[in-house]
């Protein structure tokens, strides 16, 4: 005996206060434009018809810091640039996600100089890591889906 059955015809929803505040997390989480070299072409291109990434909740890409919850850093980070993007990610209210997109965000990628951060994980906490050079805009979105179960895994605990 379920508990449609205990119930009847009532329509009552049982759910628990962190699923419904996480399911509401992945379903309006607004990113950021923070598009550095040839990776920002390919997440453009995932907002656009044929990708559509509005189907996640993610209408448009917001250009300030403080209307968004996703940073999707899209291509090499300079050492310049560096704290611009700290400070953007401190400015983003929480809680807050980090996708790394393609090789030169995660790892440097073929510059291996002085002038580029190997890897955007030394100035900001990376969530996913989206690997390809460039990736398409379908490893984009594996990496958002991949970031959606991640915070529909939280507890309420870790928000503390």
């Amino acid at each position: 005996m379920g508990l449609e059955q205990k119930l009847g015809n009532m329509g009552v929803v049982t759910l628990k206060l962190e699923q419904a505040v996480n399911w509401s997390r992945t379903n309006a989480m607004w990113p950021m434009l923070f598009g550095l070299a040839c990776c920002a072409i390919e997440m453009m291109a995932s907002q656009a018809s044929n990708y559509d990434l509005s189907r996640f909740g993610m209408e448009l890409m917001r250009a300030s810091p403080r209307q968004s919850d996703l940073m999707i850093v899209a291509g090499r980070v300079s050492r310049k640039m560096a704290p611009v993007l700290r400070r953007l990610y401190d400015q983003m209210p929480d809680p807050k996600w980090v996708i790394s997109m393609g090789d030169c965000a995660s790892c440097g990628g073929i510059f291996n100089n002085y002038a580029i951060v190997q890897g955007v994980d030394e100035v900001v906490p990376v969530d996913v890591y989206v690997a390809g050079c460039p990736p398409r805009p379908e490893a984009l979105i594996h990496g958002i889906i991949t970031l959606h179960e991640k915070v529909k895994g939280e507890k309420l605990v870790d928000w503390a």
